[in-house]
């Protein structure tokens, strides 16, 4: 009985001796993604984004002329200027931000608004994935027309 896990872990061993060829393209980068981002295997769409956008309902609503929460309303959001939606009381580093919020800087924001904008009231720790970032901000575009 005591044979049989060293046996197995020998086994796995040799197992492992052989070099696999890697595959032609697997060193060399394509020109539709760069080699340190590979391209998503389903192109983001804004159907995609919805189902995304339920983890910012609890701090934003998203309907025209919808009410702010503890969030500003995103209705309108992309291309809006940042720290703009009247009625809602920005923190003080979202006011000296400036600018515009354009697909650029909403996806570097959503990645770790936090690390994007320090002193930021926001606290969510971000969107990781470029391409469910992509589907948020297809969503939140198409929910702006």
């Amino acid at each position: 009985m005591r044979r049989a896990p060293v046996l197995l872990a020998g086994a796995l061993m040799l197992a492992g001796c052989g070099k696999a060829e890697p595959p032609p393209d697997a060193t060399a980068a394509t020109d539709s993604a760069p080699a340190s981002e590979p391209a998503p295997a389903i192109e983001p769409t804004a159907a995609m984004g919805e189902q995304i956008f339920k983890r910012c309902m609890a701090c934003h609503t998203i309907d025209k002329g919808g009410s702010n929460g503890i969030g500003p309303n995103l209705h309108g959001v992309v291309g809006r200027a940042v720290a703009s939606h009247e009625g809602f009381s920005y923190s003080g580093a979202m006011k000296a931000k400036g600018g515009a919020w354009d697909e650029a800087t909403l996806d570097h924001f959503l990645t770790a608004p936090m690390k994007a904008l320090p002193g930021t009231r926001m606290a969510f720790a971000g969107i990781a994935d470029a391409a469910d970032r992509k589907a948020l901000i297809l969503y939140l575009k198409a929910q702006s027309e």
